[in-house]
């Protein structure tokens, strides 16, 4: 795994990317200098032109990286029970990243809740509810897909469904201490 330091690249070829905060699709040309500015989750968020960009892991050939691949789920170690999904479930979120904010989503408090609830023997669906450090953040759905997909690849799951939800609104007394602590923010 590469170290968080930004760093310079040159795009060989081009490059699908969403536009940070405003999650809008756009593609970066091939040849574009980019400044790496993290690779946390199985993404990454670059630097170019100005404006910040969030790559999916599976274009880090693009960066002249090898591709991320595809996070697994949790192993399955006999049957799932809604215990170990739940605890899949909440590991699996703290890998999905904000863009910007080099912290999980667990961690800067934007899951509100995690429930999980059998749907048959040994099969399960997990409810999420989760908000955005700004409601305005084009960032959402991106983020509550990426969390779906993670979720999805749990060993046992079958549903998941992820609520975007602004009440509580979000504010830094969410953030974790652990996450203050690394931030700065005493």
């Amino acid at each position: 795994m590469m170290d968080n330091r930004m760093h310079e690249v040159e795009l060989t070829r081009d490059c699908a990317a969403v536009k940070v905060p405003w999650g809008s699709p756009i593609t970066l040309d091939e040849g574009s200098v980019a400044q790496i500015t993290q690779q946390l989750g199985g993404s990454y968020t670059v630097l170019v032109g100005g404006n910040l960009y969030r790559i999916d892991g599976s274009d880090a050939d693009a960066l002249g990286l090898e591709p991320v691949a595809a996070e697994a789920g949790a192993a399955a170690e006999g049957p799932a029970t809604a215990e170990s999904v739940e605890q899949a479930a909440w590991s699996q979120l703290a890998t999905c990243y904000d863009p910007e904010i080099p912290i999980d989503i667990v961690n800067l408090g934007l899951v509100y809740s995690c429930v999980v609830k059998p749907i048959a023997e040994g099969r399960f669906r997990i409810d999420i509810s989760m908000t955005l450090t700004a409601p305005g953040c084009g960032m959402g759905t991106l983020l509550a897909d990426e969390a779906r997909a993670k979720l999805l690849a749990i060993h046992g799951v079958d549903e998941v469904k992820v609520d975007l939800v602004w009440d509580p609104p979000w504010g830094r007394e969410m953030i974790s201490e652990a996450a203050r602590l690394e931030m700065g923010l005493f």
